[in-house]
């Protein structure tokens, strides 16, 4: 059984580092392990034209660890405003890597995204044009729609409607959480692929639940049943191109997690590597860690794996992570997985 191994520097493809006093303390989580990180927009404000994203990544590298080899990748908050001009220029520029769609009030500071569709077919007509992908948020926010088949019911109304007009527009199904979404991906000749996060290989929907009520394991797209959790572990281990890793690393205050109405997301950005060397481990993949991590996100946005290298170390001992991130703000949680994990990211990764 391998004691170590040595892999491709991955990359995040979904990663929120917040601003202010968050974004200094949960910076140095990331640019500790990924070369690379496709940064969400939903701040408040959110980054919706490129005045809002040259100054977003201009905040990130002005707390840029120090000697840190980190590529903050910037993204558009998809609205039914976007200007279609400056889309394009930024997208040309390099200034923004991709545009991401939030249903109205879907997920954390979702109050700007998208109501009516329609209304934004001549921006995805544009981003077709230059190849801008499209990030989604896959879930409607429906009241009729029970929240554990929200899901479902986006890839067929919302998401399948979109490629049916827009065959050739990119599209990535984020933190994708079910069966549904695993095998409409695998569907799919070309132009879709999905991101999958860490936590939503450990957790079904009992965990959120069993002793109490876990606000720490609560996140959205919420987990769901045990099925959806192996058949998203069968996924991300099987070397399927169309799969890769998305952490949707998402700081909270615990002040703001722990309370009578809690904000979702599980801060990830700490462990991720290590909870996923457990994974493949245990789903006896280890040989397809390196692709799920490092070159199938890089292959769909265009970009070359990258140079540096990381390794996980196997230990005897099962390993014990900090339970927090003390900031300037708050303490926040760091995702504590249900089971033993016993590997850890080696110190002289380069």
């Amino acid at each position: 059984m391998a004691k170590a191994i040595n892999i491709i520097q991955p990359d995040d493809w979904h990663l929120h580092l917040r601003d202010g006093a968050l974004l200094q303390s949960v910076l140095p989580e990331s640019t500790r392990h990924f070369n690379r990180a496709l940064i969400m927009p939903n701040l408040v404000p959110p980054v919706v034209n490129s005045q809002d994203a040259i100054a977003y990544k201009q905040r990130i590298l002005n707390v840029m660890p120090e000697g840190a080899k980190f590529e903050p990748k910037m993204t558009f908050y998809l609205t039914e405003d976007t200007d279609p001009k400056d889309l394009t220029s930024a997208f040309e520029s390099g200034l923004i890597t991709s545009v991401k769609l939030y249903p109205v009030g879907a997920t954390t500071n979702s109050e700007s995204g998208v109501k009516n569709f329609d209304n934004v077919h001549n921006i995805l007509e544009r981003m077709t044009e230059i190849g801008c992908p499209l990030c989604v948020h896959g879930e409607v926010t429906d009241e009729d729609v029970d929240i554990f088949d929200r899901e479902a019911v986006f890839i067929e109304r919302i998401l399948d409607p979109i490629r049916q007009k827009f065959p050739n527009l990119k599209i990535v199904l984020e933190h994708i959480t079910t069966i549904n979404g695993v095998e409409y991906v695998k569907s799919a000749e070309h132009n879709l692929a999905a991101t999958i996060t860490a936590h939503h290989l450990f957790l079904n929907r009992n965990h959120i639940f069993i002793g109490g009520i876990r606000p720490h394991y609560y996140c959205l797209p919420i987990a769901k049943r045990e099925k959806h959790r192996l058949a998203l572990r069968e996924a991300a281990t099987s070397g399927n191109k169309k799969f890769f890793l998305g952490t949707d690393s998402a700081p909270h205050l615990d002040t703001l997690k722990e309370t009578a109405c809690g904000c979702a997301g599980c801060f990830t950005a700490s462990n991720t590597m290590a909870l996923l060397a457990q994974v493949f481990e245990d789903e006896n993949k280890l040989n397809k860690l390196e692709g799920f991590t490092s070159r199938h996100g890089a292959s769909f946005y265009n970009v070359p794996p990258n140079t540096g290298r990381l390794t996980l170390i196997k230990t005897d001992e099962p390993v014990s992570f900090p339970k927090n991130l003390t900031t300037a703000a708050g303490n926040v949680t760091i995702f504590a997985p249900n089971q033993a994990i016993y590997w850890r990211v080696s110190d002289n990764t380069t």
